[in-house]
């Protein structure tokens, strides 16, 4: 599978600014700064497709970008990022609540974590809520290529253990130049289409 057409996105700032709920959705959740615009330019093979930044926060909104005609990629707002106000994180909070509880054509959720570093509270969590409400979800482990090959293992057996993964899930190791990794996560996309 690859990804040849992408629209602008439809942007979302309340419930009922999403688009007609008519084709699956695949979102892509992470605290900010983590890469989720990378990682979504990554996997359309387009540059600024969805906006990244050195100011953590930029995505206030739900962007909804159709692909092929047959998909919608979901990018969400950051979480954990202390500049927004604490009224704007409750109605995001509400929104994605609103979004991950009831949107039928939901599909599947891919969590991004840094794997730097050992998973945020706020990203143990996002993964304890997929795992309660039985949302379906990956785990993305972004910035691989700033950790070194022989600490790759411990840094997976922390990611692993702090979340609690149970049998069966899975983590994809990601970085922008990881052509197999892009290949996984389309892959996991094209299995639930």
């Amino acid at each position: 599978m690859d990804i040849k057409h992408v629209k602008q996105p439809i942007i979302a700032v309340d419930f009922e600014d999403f688009p007609e709920a008519s084709l699956p959705e695949f979102l892509f959740m992470g605290r900010s700064n983590v890469g989720k615009s990378t990682l979504i330019n990554t996997l359309c093979r387009r540059k600024n497709l969805a906006y990244t930044s050195s100011n953590p926060g930029k995505t206030q909104t739900l962007n909804f970008f159709e692909a092929d005609k047959r998909f919608y990629i979901v990018d969400a707002p950051g979480y954990g990022y202390a500049k927004v106000s604490k009224k704007k994180q409750a109605l995001f909070g509400k929104m994605l609540e609103h979004y991950l509880l009831k949107r039928p054509t939901l599909k599947h959720v891919f969590l991004l974590v840094d794997f730097r570093h050992p998973p945020t509270d706020d990203d143990l969590l996002m993964a304890e809520f997929y795992m309660h409400y039985n949302i379906p979800f990956t785990i993305v482990a972004t910035k691989t290529d700033k950790v070194s090959k022989n600490k790759r293992p411990k840094h997976l057996s922390v990611l692993k253990e702090d979340l609690d993964l149970r049998e069966g899930d899975e983590v994809v190791l990601f970085h922008k130049s990881d052509a197999a990794a892009r290949g996984k996560l389309l892959e996991i996309i094209e299995g639930l289409l």
